[in-house]
């Protein structure tokens, strides 16, 4: 290596796999309880076979502490054959929502998907509740804390898809945004390598088991949204 030439580290960052918001008579599930579901079990299991196939080791692994996150990175782990401990950062958990029941209905559709439009206010706020400034003091400075780190050399991070948009925004940027379209697939895999003074993004949702995303046309929150609308009528709501 040439003394011109940067040295980078490299961070795995996934989303946590499917999951199910919602019972089947409609009642949402509080999110910092729900598991994930038989999809989203297969899917990180799917990322942990192709971390094995391609040699790819972490000595640090991170979570949010949230069910969904500590499951996807234990089948990853347990998928590519790795024992490494997982630590958990709780200033890392997803944005906030406020309680559904308290959104009229005309104001839904903004509700779920006005932070993922764009770029984004930081004003916004998810569901009535966290804005995603709050999320922004919240998630970032535990994110510069990891990266100050010299304790690591490769990592997994499973965070979740609106954090992982605050995080990539800012690799991207090179400052504090919001970037509300990229979209972040159940198990992605976002590939980025940071240096002391810069980073290098190589790679943005990559799904595990369906690569060119041949069967979506609608994202996450757009899906959540329709599911709720659709059960709306006839569920208990909370």
């Amino acid at each position: 290596m040439h003394d011109w030439q940067p040295k980078r580290r490299r961070i795995y960052l996934m989303r946590h796999g499917s999951v199910d918001y919602f019972l089947p008579d409609g009642t949402p599930v509080p999110p910092e309880t729900v598991p994930l579901n038989d999809t989203g079990r297969e899917q990180a299991a799917a990322a942990g076979e192709l971390f094995a196939a391609v040699g790819v080791r972490f000595d640090r692994v991170v979570t949010s502490g949230l069910p969904r996150t500590v499951e996807t990175a234990q089948r990853v782990l347990e998928a590519a054959g790795l024992q490494v401990p997982i630590h958990t950062d709780e200033r890392l958990q997803e944005i906030r929502p406020g309680r559904l029941s308290d959104i009229p209905r005309e104001a839904l559709k903004d509700a779920f998907l006005g932070v993922f439009q764009g770029f984004v206010d930081e004003s916004a706020r998810f569901l009535g509740g966290e804005s995603v400034g709050e999320m922004l003091d919240r998630v970032l400075p535990p994110f510069q804390e990891l990266l100050t780190d010299d304790g690591w050399k490769q990592m997994l991070l499973v965070l979740h898809g609106g954090v992982n948009r605050a995080l990539l925004s800012y690799l991207l940027a090179g400052q504090r945004c919001f970037l509300g379209r990229m979209e972040q697939a159940p198990a992605c895999i976002n590939v980025v390598d940071v240096g002391r003074r810069d980073c290098v993004v190589r790679a943005v949702n990559l799904a595990p088991t369906q690569w060119l995303h041949e069967r979506e046309r609608y994202t996450t929150m757009e899906k959540l949204l329709a599911q709720y609308l659709r059960l709306e009528g006839s569920s208990p709501k909370t």
